[in-house]
């Protein structure tokens, strides 16, 4: 299975949806965009919506955890919402939980980085 990505700038926040499988094939092609759209578009905060993420491994853990840095950098927060149990499984058996924040859904996300409409 391939993966989709459909990104959303919203009050200065990045909202990306993964579908699919985030793997070796798939994270240069994230990583790729998210950067890019970082570093075009004034982002301060990135949501991480992984509602249709079926899987990932350890090289999407790699794109996340970049992003987390890169966005960290400007000051900005990563918020990751909707994630697979199997996903949430990978999260906390590499730790990154605790760094990073997890919601429930998108719209506890933006509330959590105060940028509800």
């Amino acid at each position: 299975m391939s993966l989709q990505i459909e990104l959303e700038h919203h009050r200065r926040t990045l909202i990306a949806r993964l579908r699919g499988e985030l793997d070796h094939h798939t994270a240069d092609k994230v990583k790729t965009m998210l950067e890019d759209a970082i570093l075009r578009g004034d982002v301060h905060h990135v949501v991480l919506s992984m509602k249709g993420l079926t899987f990932m491994d350890s090289s999407g853990l790699g794109v996340v955890l970049g992003r987390y840095k890169q966005i960290a950098n400007k000051g900005g927060k990563l918020v990751v919402c909707e994630v697979h149990p199997s996903i949430y499984r990978l999260f906390e058996m590499s730790g990154l939980f605790k760094i990073l924040t997890v919601e429930p859904s998108e719209q506890d996300a933006l509330s959590r980085l105060e940028v509800v409409s």
